[in-house]
């Protein structure tokens, strides 16, 4: 009863729909989320269905004979929709370790969603991957303040605070983030890391315009200076700051 095939651009509003109706996916997986830069990825994302019905689907892409959770984005792995339970997932699993094998594929790279970002709990891929004895070939680590029980700031979070408020910095909502990337997020990249942003800001500002709720970007002023900024991303659970930078001269506000 279950099929796997290939997205393609006519399934656009189908996928866009169960990704948000889905127990674990987030606006990093709308497709106009996904595609902003289809030009660097080789885009191999799956759909699996139970008869007619769509009960899950796989970010992914392809390099050579490998099938990776979508490496242009943080997270990936199946994205499965809020009605389905353990044996069906075990089910949706093998069929596409089915449809890998017979499509060519030596190798399957999940990288999960973590499960702060769980509308439902959905960590049934965890125990088939176990089931499977995959390997596991990296983890990372997240810190993570559960607001409801947040124990409040230390004491030197507390002294900057107080700090910023004396020195009267100001806090705003800024959807214009050319003076921050330019100014401060670009450079201080390039002289402690020498890297550069995951996003451009011609790609930035574009994402902002299609998700003006899930993209969301605050500046620091120190009167009429830019001194500090960081762009956030909102999902259904998490306010995730994607960037956070500041200027260094200024830090001692």
């Amino acid at each position: 009863m279950y099929t796997v095939r290939l997205y393609t651009a006519k399934d656009y509003d189908v996928w866009n729909s169960f990704v948000a109706a889905s127990k674990n996916g987030t606006f990093l997986f709308q497709r106009g989320f996904m595609e902003y830069h289809a030009d660097r990825f080789t885009d191999a994302s799956l759909m699996v269905f139970e008869g007619e019905k769509l009960v899950a689907v796989f970010p992914a892409n392809r390099v050579g004979n490998v099938l990776y959770s979508h490496q242009g984005l943080t997270y990936g792995g199946p994205v499965l929709g809020k009605d389905i339970y353990l044996p069906a997932v075990i089910l949706v699993m093998r069929h596409l370790l089915e449809y890998l094998n017979n499509n060519s594929f030596d190798k399957l790279i999940v990288k999960q969603v973590p499960y702060i970002y769980h509308k439902i709990p959905a960590q049934e891929t965890e125990y088939v991957l176990f089931l499977c004895k995959a390997a596991l070939i990296r983890r990372d680590s997240l810190s993570v303040i559960e607001n409801s029980s947040a124990t409040g700031y230390i004491k030197g979070r507390r002294e900057a605070v107080r700090r910023g408020q004396k020195n009267n910095l100001r806090i705003e909502e800024d959807g214009d983030f050319e003076q921050f990337w330019n100014h401060i997020l670009i450079p201080n990249l390039k002289q402690r890391h020498n890297a550069a942003p995951v996003h451009t800001l011609q790609e930035i500002t574009m994402l902002k315009q299609r998700f003006p709720d899930n993209i969301r970007h605050f500046n620091v002023y120190d009167g009429n200076m830019l001194v500090a900024g960081t762009t956030v991303f909102i999902t259904d659970t998490v306010a995730h700051p994607q960037y956070v930078s500041g200027n260094d001269e200024r830090n001692a506000l």
